[in-house]
């Protein structure tokens, strides 16, 4: 089934906790909105704005119960929601815009669902999903998904950094404060990347540490620039 789009190249932003999303994906709405590109720029979970945007903030508040507690397919189903209230939200992003850039997901529900189960069953979890998204509520796939790859110890590091949220009182969430789940998240991710030709993986550390904005920013401008299909003039 084809979704319903009509010409926008759309362009996720996706990672573990900590790994910079947001802020690269704003910086790439920046760079390319100065470059002369019609961009729209979106982040999920959209916690204080739909029902199952809420849900998934008390989810990672604790209410639901611990990770463990919890089956994925159903918690999967929350982040799916969030999307699907959102939808003509997104049709509309996607009809007046040549790129639209999204802060986290399909693929995002994706890696941190499987990483909760065993290996032999990631498969059909990743089916269920994308076959609810993709499928049943006909959300629209992205063109090119680019993983920003950090190193568990780094991101927790980040993460100490991040302002309060809007969805919690706590310095990390459910999520964010279960190392050995972060990484197999992490680990969940790169599977993804190597076994999709649409993914692309930029390094956020390198031999030197911790890699500078700017520099991970280029690389992202770069991969998003040849998915658009036109020169874009980078303005510093």
């Amino acid at each position: 089934m084809t979704d319903e789009r009509d010409t926008a190249v759309i362009v996720a932003v996706e990672g573990i906790d900590g790994s910079g999303k947001g802020t690269q994906a704003k910086r790439l709405a920046e760079a390319m909105t100065a470059g002369g590109v019609n961009v729209e720029l979106m982040s999920f979970p959209r916690y204080g704005e739909t029902f199952f945007g809420r849900r998934v903030g008390d989810f990672l508040n604790g209410r639901f119960g611990e990770l463990s507690e919890l089956d994925p397919f159903l918690v999967s189903l929350l982040y799916s929601g969030d999307r699907y209230e959102s939808r003509e939200v997104i049709l509309e992003k996607c009809r007046s815009a040549e790129l639209v850039i999204f802060d986290r997901y399909v693929p995002s529900n994706i890696a941190h669902q499987t990483a909760k189960v065993a290996l032999e069953n990631r498969q059909e979890l990743r089916e269920w999903i994308e076959h609810i998204e993709y499928e049943i509520f006909r959300l629209p796939r992205p063109d090119r998904v680019i993983l920003l790859d950090t190193p568990v110890d780094v991101s927790q590091e980040l993460i100490d950094r991040k302002e309060k949220r809007t969805y919690t009182d706590q310095a990390k969430d459910l999520q964010e404060s279960n190392v050995a789940y972060m990484q197999k998240v992490r680990d969940a991710y790169k599977s993804l990347a190597d076994q999709n030709d649409c993914w692309s993986l930029i390094n956020v550390v390198d031999d030197g540490g911790l890699r500078s904005l700017g520099a991970i920013a280029a690389d992202v401008f770069s991969i998003a620039q040849s998915v658009l299909g036109r020169p874009v003039q980078q303005v510093t």
